[in-house]
């Protein structure tokens, strides 16, 4: 049995699963998300419990049951808490600003690069080009800063460009100096 399968998920209060076949949707104060589960693991709720249950012993459904377990876990600490990604800008003249549901940043190209924020996306610049980006789906705030980070990532002589905000930039060591 999977270790990560086989633990129930707590629904806090103020959040409802509604579990029809293998569709679930889960609502609460931060939003409200669909996802229908492969139909090798089965979903069944038991009070304030959500368990994960596989139907076959095969190595692709042990697979799923982990994965299913989390997605849906995902799903409910989504809609109860959200998730929170920190994207850093780094270089001279680099920035970024937030403008209605834009967000605009400079990046050392000839013109200002203008992002389109996708609906359930919430973008805030603080202080240091710190881009704080938040979102009650996990995945689509992943893919969102991943396309952000892909308009420059950083570089790696001088560490220039958009980067996770604890993400380590290896730098090279560039051209050395020929001393005769």
């Amino acid at each position: 049995m999977s270790r990560i399968g086989k633990a129930p998920i707590k629904v806090p209060s103020g959040v409802t699963v509604t579990i029809s076949g293998s569709d679930v949707t889960v609502k609460g104060p931060k939003g409200e998300l669909k996802r229908t589960f492969r139909p090798e693991v089965t979903i069944s709720q038991e009070g304030d419990l959500v368990l994960v249950k596989r139907v076959a012993e095969d190595r692709n459904t042990r697979s799923l049951h982990g994965l299913s377990r989390t997605l849906l876990n995902n799903m409910v600490v989504g809609v109860s808490e959200g998730f929170e990604r920190k994207l850093q800008v780094v270089g001279v003249g680099y920035r970024a600003a937030v403008e209605g549901r834009k967000l605009v940043m400079a990046l050392g190209y000839s013109h200002p690069v203008d992002i389109e924020l996708p609906q359930g996306i919430d973008v805030e610049v603080g202080k240091g080009n710190i881009i704080t980006i938040r979102s009650h789906d996990k995945q689509l705030l992943g893919d969102f800063c991943s396309y952000v980070r892909g308009k420059r990532p950083p570089e790696v002589y001088k560490g220039k460009g958009v980067k996770y905000e604890n993400e380590v930039i290896r730098k090279k060591a560039g051209k050395a100096s020929a001393k005769k």
